[in-house]
């Protein structure tokens, strides 16, 4: 009860001029520093349109976030007739890649098949890798994701490689071969050649390489037109919502010190020093909802600094926005 009234106060403080947006900059950057290493944040408020930013124009890797513009272009295959969420694709062994998810541990024999739409809930719910790249071919590469990306207007979200690269250049390692020819054992085999002095030389590139990152200010822009329902028909528009509010990973980050039952739709990132919470909060009592992509890279502190961070810039946010 006591943070709370603490919060309380310092939002109802705030002066009317800007709408108070230069105080709530000056909490994200305070409670920012609790990350290490770079901490860039942007928060929309989407009904009223006000902003709060945080070196919101510097690049970020996006890691696992970048999923979402990936899945944004999808449903545009979607919606044109061009791709179908009830299509079965069956999975090749190629297909099994490294990082988060199950698909690689659990159909590690050739004949299983998943539908489009179980592809888009296993990449968005618990971040599979394996689902990912499935569905960035079928999106049309990146290319084609990034394309539509600078269509809208956000030539700051840059989709660059599928999970399976993105991991093996922050480890250092080669691509090992055609992508005919990958599999988990490939994969694992060039993990192990590297040195871990190579490693760690990887490891330090990866927060400033422009592939796979995002402007914070372009990522919230993506969201707001997410939450908006301008980028897909009706039932389309809400399947993305849908899933997105039932994300399984992340609880302490943008959620974490959020009142309780207080709705998120938001996609998480990960990747060694970087750690990133994207998403829609609802605010309570008709207040509206605002739109957070919250960026942590090049930090040695612990993951659980990071994520309270994340989750400090959420709250102040979410105070600011309830009581402005």
């Amino acid at each position: 009860m006591f943070r709370c009234l603490v919060v309380v106060c310092f939002a109802l403080s705030l002066p009317a001029q800007q709408g108070g947006a230069g105080k709530l900059e000056a909490e994200m950057a305070r409670v920012a520093r609790i990350a290490g290493g770079k901490v860039g944040a942007a928060v929309i408020h989407i009904e009223s349109g006000r902003t709060a930013l945080l070196h919101a124009d510097d690049h970020y890797p996006m890691a696992s976030s970048y999923k979402v513009p990936i899945a944004v272009k999808l449903l545009d295959r979607v919606d044109a007739g061009e791709e179908r969420l009830e299509r079965m694709v069956e999975l090749q062994p190629s297909d099994l890649h490294p990082g988060s998810g199950t698909i690689s541990a659990l159909f590690n024999k050739p004949g299983v098949s998943l539908s489009v739409r179980n592809l888009l809930e296993l990449m968005l719910l618990i971040s599979d890798n394996s689902a990912t790249d499935v569905l960035l071919r079928l999106a049309g590469g990146p290319e084609a994701v990034t394309a539509r990306m600078r269509a809208m207007g956000l030539p700051g979200i840059e989709v660059s490689r599928p999970t399976a690269l993105m991991i093996a250049d922050w480890v250092g390692a080669r691509s090992p071969g055609p992508e005919s020819e990958w599999s988990p054992e490939a994969f694992r085999t060039a993990f192990q050649a590297v040195s871990e002095a190579d490693r760690k030389a990887a490891a330090a590139r990866y927060p400033d390489d422009p592939r796979d990152s995002a402007r914070p200010l372009d990522m919230a822009r993506l969201l707001v037109r997410i939450h908006k329902r301008e980028l897909h028909k009706a039932e389309t528009a809400e399947l993305l919502l849908d899933i997105l509010r039932r994300c399984q990973t992340g609880e302490a980050r943008l959620k974490g010190i959020l009142p309780d039952g207080t709705v998120v739709a938001h996609k998480t990132g990960s990747v060694g020093s970087t750690t990133n919470d994207v998403g829609i909060v609802t605010l309570p009592s008709g207040a509206g909802h605002m739109a957070v992509a919250v960026f942590v890279k090049a930090s040695e502190a612990p993951t659980a600094r990071r994520e309270r961070a994340i989750a400090e810039i959420a709250r102040a946010a979410h105070d600011f926005f309830l009581f402005q």
